[in-house]
């Protein structure tokens, strides 16, 4: 049976950020990729935000590798030549009754460290941004957005230029703790490959649930449940009526829908939220009047008729329907009897964001495993 020294399923913006920091200290290194290509699933179709790290409770992991990752993206699109813009952002409330959340969120974005965050008034907004209806609004000038394709492609071609190795269309179907390792199946063009490898990282998103169990892991609060996201784009010269990304007072732990800018100078609204029971990406038009309600009160200029179906995205979320806050899983589960098998589970936003500091907290944990 051959052996590798470090297995990562998948080929997301975390798998791809996890192999190339790896590499940089490791040999033998092989990603395991279902699809055709990498980022083909949830790393693909988001938003594609640099989050500046308002929303999450304090000394989190999603909080913590956020407000990190934010700094490491922006160096690593600087050196590499990534597309990305620093947009900033407004966090806006339509009426004075929602003054006090307001500012409970603008203190929770202090406290984990976003300095640069403050309360504009109404006149402010008129000055920067005079199209929108906003009585207030959180001003964060660090948050920003990425062309995540390239960023993931040059992720990938630095893992590669250190010898790292990319399997795709092929599909890990079995994991097994042997004396020294795993076990790892894999299903392919040729057939089923058996292999072993001392390290086994679990970056499979949608999937990471059932590749934690495939090693023996079974726990019903590392279940994934299959949030989606639907997308509308905002037609014609509209986009051009804002220069920032505009976010309404989340109501819940889901952000609302949300208008933001792409590289390509377009405009788009969501993601909603609906928990599914399966992997699709059809978008559903009806949604789109819902869309609209949502909207119009703080981006008055946007009509109707300007909407048309964009994209979709599945976030793998631990936490189900009005649920509280459930933080990232990144954990060596050596305590479980599996030396070597780290699981990332959960990594929904601001996983690109925190892409290259969870990165980093794998490497510390690879470097205690060997």
């Amino acid at each position: 049976m051959d052996r590798i020294k470090i297995v990562v399923v998948g080929a997301g913006v975390i798998g791809l950020a996890v192999a190339c920091e790896l590499s940089k200290k490791h040999k033998d290194i092989l990603v395991i990729e279902k699809n055709p290509s990498f980022g083909q699933e949830t790393s693909s179709r988001n938003s594609e935000v640099i989050h500046a790290g308002i929303y999450y409770p304090k000394d989190s992991l999603k909080a913590n590798t956020c407000l990190l990752g934010k700094k490491l993206l922006y160096e690593y699109c600087q050196k590499n030549n990534i597309g990305y813009r620093k947009t900033g952002k407004l966090i806006a409330i339509t009426n004075d009754n929602e003054r006090e959340p307001l500012e409970r969120l603008l203190k929770n974005g202090l406290e984990n460290g976003v300095e640069d965050l403050k309360i504009i008034s109404k006149e402010e907004i008129k000055k920067i941004e005079p199209n929108i209806g906003a009585q207030a609004a959180i001003s964060s000038p660090s948050t920003g957005i990425i062309d995540s394709h390239s960023l993931m492609k040059s992720l990938l071609s630095e893992f590669k230029s250190r010898d790292g190795q990319v399997a795709y269309n092929a599909e890990v179907v079995g994991i097994d703790k042997i004396s020294a390792g795993f076990k790892v199946s894999v299903e392919d063009i040729d057939g089923l490959l058996n292999f072993s490898s001392l390290i086994v990282v679990n970056a499979s998103g949608l999937n990471s649930d059932k590749a934690s169990e495939m090693v023996g892991i079974r726990k019903d609060e590392c279940r994934i449940k299959y949030c989606k996201g639907d997308y509308f784009r905002v037609h014609n010269n509209k986009a051009k009526l804002i220069s920032r990304l505009i976010y309404p007072l989340p109501k819940t732990e889901a952000l609302g829908v949300h208008a933001t800018l792409d590289l390509g100078q377009g405009l788009r609204l969501g993601p909603d939220d609906e928990y599914v029971d399966k992997i699709y990406y059809d978008i559903d038009e009806s949604k789109k009047e819902s869309f609209y309600e949502n909207i119009k009160a703080l981006l008055p200029f946007i009509k109707l008729e300007d909407l048309g179906s964009d994209t979709s995205g599945i976030r793998p979320k631990l936490q189900g329907p009005g649920q509280d806050f459930r933080d990232f899983v990144i954990e060596d589960e050596s305590h479980n009897g599996f030396d070597g098998f780290i699981n990332l589970i959960g990594i929904e936003s601001p996983g690109l964001t925190a892409s290259l500091a969870i990165a980093k907290e794998v490497e510390k944990i690879v470097k205690i495993s060997l």
